[in-house]
């Protein structure tokens, strides 16, 4: 259910149906789905027609609680619990949309994009996270995928992310931001076995549509959270 007053809004968009209705963000497929991900509801290989966001603000999540059990409540009592479901901080009507048609393979994607809690690979101050804020997104593809294909989109999905992250120049005492300590990326792709891709690599039809509009959304994410700001960040020093 929508919090009262918030804005709700519709988007039909290229391989899936939008709808925010605050704290959620939900995409639904018209036809089953394949998915991979490591989100914190229904991750791994699953099936499904629905990907799901809560917006979550800081107070939500003290230290006692248990984010993927204060997830599953939120998730059931919303009638979401079939979803593929993560969670954010950031303002969930800050969504940003991007659908890419390379040869004949169509990708669309949405991304919800804050750097709050930003890192540069292999070098986070203290091995925990420093703050909220998290990139999430849902890559999917109108080719259906064998499972090594969904695997590999997925590190196409992920390379992206990292790509526009950089372009968009957040900057950290360890070096420019590469992501965030908790991203969570979701791939899709029509649940049938005729004409399965085998590969999905960045020469393919579908990893430069699938890189291409990952990489779109999150950069149009990045740079609006940057612009709130009204700054670039900290000065980079060596490692």
């Amino acid at each position: 259910m929508a919090e009262a007053g918030a804005p709700v809004c519709d988007d039909a968009g290229e391989l899936f149906a939008l709808r925010c209705a605050p704290p959620w963000l939900t995409l639904d497929f018209p036809t089953p789905q394949s998915f991979l991900s490591w989100a914190p509801a229904r991750p791994g290989f699953q099936t499904g027609t629905r990907v799901a966001w809560l917006e979550v603000r800081n107070a939500d999540l003290p230290p006692e609680v248990d984010p993927l059990a204060l997830l599953a409540a939120r998730l059931q009592a919303e009638g979401l619990s079939e979803a593929v479901a993560m969670m954010t901080s950031r303002d969930i009507a800050c969504w940003r949309r991007a659908a890419v048609r390379f040869g004949a393979v169509t990708a669309d994607c949405v991304a919800t994009v804050g750097l709050g809690n930003a890192v540069h690979v292999g070098r986070a101050a203290g091995g925990r996270a420093s703050g909220y804020g998290t990139i999430n997104l849902l890559a999917a593809v109108s080719a259906p995928l064998s499972p090594a294909a969904r695997i590999e989109a997925l590190s196409i999905a992920s390379e992206a992310r990292t790509a526009a992250v950089m372009e968009a120049g957040w900057r950290l005492p360890t070096g420019l931001a590469t992501g965030t300590g908790t991203d969570c990326v979701v791939v899709a792709a029509p649940d049938r076995p005729e004409g399965e891709e085998s590969f999905a690599g960045l020469h393919t039809e579908v990893g430069q549509a699938l890189g291409a509009a990952v990489h779109a959304a999150v950069l149009k994410g990045a740079r609006d959270w940057i612009a709130e700001r009204g700054d670039r960040g900290v000065p980079t020093t060596p490692w």
